[in-house]
């Protein structure tokens, strides 16, 4: 697998020399800075590949180019901004980069209610409590219909929550939910956050799965002929927030999105901590089946908790079989290599660090994408695949 490091260009803390410490050999970057449906100019694509390369790396994979949202309500407006987004591609086929990762959630990306979870180890973790979220949902955010979303158990609990929480908690609860963590799409204040919810009233999983498809129809043909390979993010987490549909969370989903437009590029990123948020996704039997078309692995654990909530775990812990998923994508790899594909690795990057060491206490620190949280997660990454290296498993 190629070991890969997401970086969020120049202004990241994160170094490209740090990136080459960490012996990753592949960039996962993006052009953050154009995140409203334009399209990517090709010279500052080519800036950025540079940028990338005098520091001896290779730019493998984008992650991402926004989606707009009138690709996911279905305004008459997606049709301009579909050619926006086939530009991009062509843009970055020129530059040599194929592999572009993309999501489909809508409103939100992906979602934390704590940036700074204090584990047994000292080490802080990135964590959702589904009886905070609920909290602020329904007695800070007010949400229209919201209780629709809940049990009476879980409201009781929430209403019970609001009262334990100060106000500086249920504020900082709500800065990490609404204004933004790391490369998501817009930050808003509740009032525009109510207005964005709002977009989606009669929008159900239904209607998105329709959107999601013309989207692909429309997108996919051009990645097909530029020589890309397009590879969707699941939904984080994956089930609905805020009332609001979600349509990359099951095998199931993934089964629609492979055979809405069946080609080889039309394919998946693979984050194990999104899907493994889910105890009913078997993790590794979904690598064995969608293996084919999964095209970039984003290789994280959780720990699901028994109220649903849930926090980021060390990477060879928690509820994801981490070893077996790594032999099960060397395998894929080993197959398509006697198929004689070109395509035949698969890059990887080690997801959502823990905040570790000299790291804690910075200010400037993107959260879940420290430097040494990652670097630890990397080399134990490592050790697996160097172990099915060297039995020969794969």
């Amino acid at each position: 697998m190629e070991q890969c490091w997401r970086w969020y260009g120049p202004d990241d803390p994160v170094t490209l020399d740090h990136v080459k410490q960490a012996g990753a050999t592949g960039v996962v970057s993006a052009l953050h800075h154009i995140y409203d449906g334009r399209a990517w100019p090709e010279a500052e694509v080519l800036e950025r590949k540079r940028i990338i390369q005098e520091a001896g790396l290779t730019w493998s994979v984008v992650e991402s180019i926004p989606v707009h949202n009138s690709f996911k309500i279905g305004a008459q407006e997606r049709e301009r901004y579909a050619g926006y987004y086939r530009d991009s591609i062509r843009a970055l086929a020129r530059a040599g980069i194929a592999t572009i990762c993309y999501n489909f959630m809508p409103v939100v990306d992906w979602t934390r209610t704590d940036l700074a979870y204090r584990l047994p180890t000292t080490g802080y973790a990135l964590r959702f409590d589904a009886v905070d979220f609920a909290a602020y949902d329904l007695f800070v955010l007010k949400r229209k219909n919201g209780a629709d979303s809940y049990t009476p158990a879980r409201i009781a609990q929430a209403e019970a929550r609001l009262k334990e929480l100060s106000p500086e908690k249920m504020d900082q609860i709500e800065r990490n939910l609404i204004a933004g963590l790391p490369a998501t799409e817009r930050k808003y204040d509740r009032d525009s956050f109510r207005e964005a919810l709002a977009d989606y009233d009669g929008i159900g999983p239904k209607e998105l799965r329709g959107n999601l498809a013309w989207f692909l129809r429309e997108i996919i043909p051009v990645a097909e002929e530029e020589g890309v390979r397009m590879c969707i993010h699941p939904d984080d987490p994956p089930f609905s927030l805020y009332g609001l549909p979600r349509v990359v969370s099951t095998a199931e989903d993934a089964r629609f999105i492979l055979n809405a437009v069946d080609s080889q590029a039309n394919g998946l990123t693979f984050c194990t901590g999104s899907y493994g948020t889910r105890a009913d996704n078997d993790i590794v039997a979904m690598v064995k089946e969608f293996g084919d078309r999964i095209h970039f692995a984003h290789l994280r654990n959780i720990t699901i908790e028994d109220d649903g909530s849930f926090y980021e775990a060390e990477h060879l812990e928690g509820g994801t079989d981490m070893a077996h998923v790594i032999l099960a994508l060397m395998q894929e790899e080993a197959r398509r290599r006697k198929e004689g594909r070109a395509d035949w690795q698969i890059p990887m990057r080690p997801d959502h660090g823990h905040l570790l060491a000299d790291d804690i206490g910075k200010t400037r620190i993107n959260p879940g994408y420290s430097l040494i949280g990652r670097l630890k997660g990397l080399a134990e990454l490592r050790g697996i695949m160097r172990a099915v290296e060297t039995f020969g498993l794969a």
